[in-house]
């Protein structure tokens, strides 16, 4: 007789989740939990608060996103759950996640509240009433103090990267807000480092906290680091070469400085190349179309601040270059992280001035590993003619105001205009516009025929990005 198999535990199905959650998960390709889903889920589950130490890209998202999902009464038409994250750019994250996740219930409805948006908008969303509110700290406050925010029936509060949240000054933000909160409560607080004021946080705001530690999801040998000494006059010169020599689909250059990122964008774009910066003062329209256009490959670099980058988790990333050397070590760990994910192989590029190898002993020490160290003559051109990226973002004047969905470009796109699902990349739809990628080499064609043509049954006004 045949042996019954064992438990997978780290299956979802090992988990008190509904029916429709569990298939819902399957439908969206989860097909095992990673170590912090494993780690937090059958603890939060029960109702505990909760500490988990995880970096970004280690599968936290859910993480969460499943408890606040679990606790929540879609018939009660009340804001139930709030997500404080330090960015923008990983509250949009962060909520299209919470929206595909709940898609196994009928209309839960998630609203962002983030600054760069105007108030009236935001007000707007309120009034029609919500589930979940994802925001950050700063807009929230704004919300609350003025009353359009009500978190009395809130059961679950997550403060998501708040070690990031405390860097940028938030603490007394944060502080403000959770008073507004019930006090009968689930509190959910993930950080991938530990500094003191999440004890703070911890002893003031959060009842018999449980606390998960869980290591690094990077695979140190899939990503490789290579040093190159560079002074002021050639370091920026020195990307270029790089870029001409290593040939990267995918790249993010860091940046110490807002300043040294527009001047890096401003020669490869000089050169040739196609780069767009990533900082903190950039309108939220700007920074739409810039993340749109980076993470649908149509953008072969980005020049970022690490404050911008915050939260950005893009798949496919080839190589990750760090302009400046970060004082931090564990901010340069974090910056690398981001390729070589999946099983896939990256490389990661650092370039250093005699005034930064302090900080490269610093980051020497904290990986218990020697800087692979090689001189710029070994950078020379490969391939042939400018490096160009495989496709282009075109810009639909339309989106989820107009009920318009990712579905309804593929449509047209594969269906009147006869191109094939292969040579449309990813769609990404905001609240007025939509982007999607098509292929270099339809570009052209797809930008007429969608301006001949009609999406969901209308016509529509289509561009170039860039």
């Amino acid at each position: 007789m045949s042996q019954a198999p064992e438990n997978n535990p780290l299956d979802f199905s090992q988990l008190p989740l509904s029916p429709a959650t569990l298939a819902n998960l399957t439908q969206l390709g989860y097909t095992a939990m990673t170590p912090i889903q494993a780690a937090s889920l059958p603890v939060a589950l029960l109702g505990k608060d909760l500490i988990a130490q995880a970096k970004t890209g280690s599968g936290k998202t859910a993480a969460f996103a499943l408890v606040l999902l679990a606790n929540l009464n879609a018939r009660r038409f009340a804001i139930q759950t709030l997500v404080l994250c330090p960015t923008r750019e990983l509250a949009d994250q962060v909520a299209q996640e919470v929206r595909r996740l709940a898609r196994a219930e009928d209309n839960i409805k998630t609203v962002t509240l983030c600054g760069g948006v105007p108030m009236r908008m935001q007000n707007a969303s309120l009034e029609h009433g919500a589930h979940i509110v994802v925001g950050t700290p700063g807009r929230i406050l704004d919300h609350l103090q003025r009353g359009t925010l009500d978190l009395t029936a809130l059961n679950t509060l997550v403060l998501d990267e708040a070690d990031r949240m405390l860097d940028m000054g938030f603490l007394d933000d944060i502080t403000t807000v959770v008073k507004q909160c019930p006090k009968e409560r689930q509190t959910l607080l993930f950080s991938a480092t530990y500094p003191d004021g999440i004890d703070k946080i911890a002893r003031q705001f959060m009842r018999e906290p449980q606390q998960i530690t869980v290591a690094a999801q990077h695979t140190e040998s899939l990503i490789e680091q290579r040093f190159y000494e560079v002074t002021r006059a050639n370091r920026l010169s020195t990307v270029a070469l790089i870029l001409n020599h290593f040939r990267p689909v995918s790249t993010i250059a860091f940046c110490n400085t807002k300043q040294q990122c527009r001047e890096l964008v401003a020669l490869l774009q000089a050169q040739g190349f196609s780069a767009l910066a990533l900082y903190g003062e950039l309108e939220q329209r700007e920074r739409d179309q810039v993340l749109a256009q980076f993470a649908n490959r149509s953008c072969s670099v980005l020049v970022a601040t690490d404050v911008a980058s915050r939260g950005l988790d893009i798949t496919q990333l080839e190589a990750v270059i760090n302009v400046d050397i970060s004082p931090d070590a564990e901010v340069h760990v974090h910056r690398i992280g981001r390729t070589g994910r999946a099983g896939e192989s990256g490389l990661a590029l650092s370039l250093a001035s005699l005034d930064e190898m302090g900080f490269v002993g610093r980051i020497e020490q904290y990986q218990n590993r020697e800087s692979d160290w090689h001189t710029l003559d070994e950078l020379t051109p490969t391939g042939s003619g400018r490096l160009l990226p495989p496709m282009v973002t075109l810009q639909i004047l339309g989106g989820r105001k107009e009920k318009i969905r990712a579905g309804d470009v593929l449509g047209a796109l594969t269906g009147d205009a006869g191109f094939t699902r292969e040579q449309v990349g990813k769609i990404h739809v905001t609240d007025f516009c939509t982007f999607v990628a098509v292929d270099r080499a339809i570009a052209h064609d797809a930008l007429e025929r969608l301006n001949n043509g009609k999406v969901k049954g209308k016509s529509v006004k289509v561009r170039f990005v860039g």
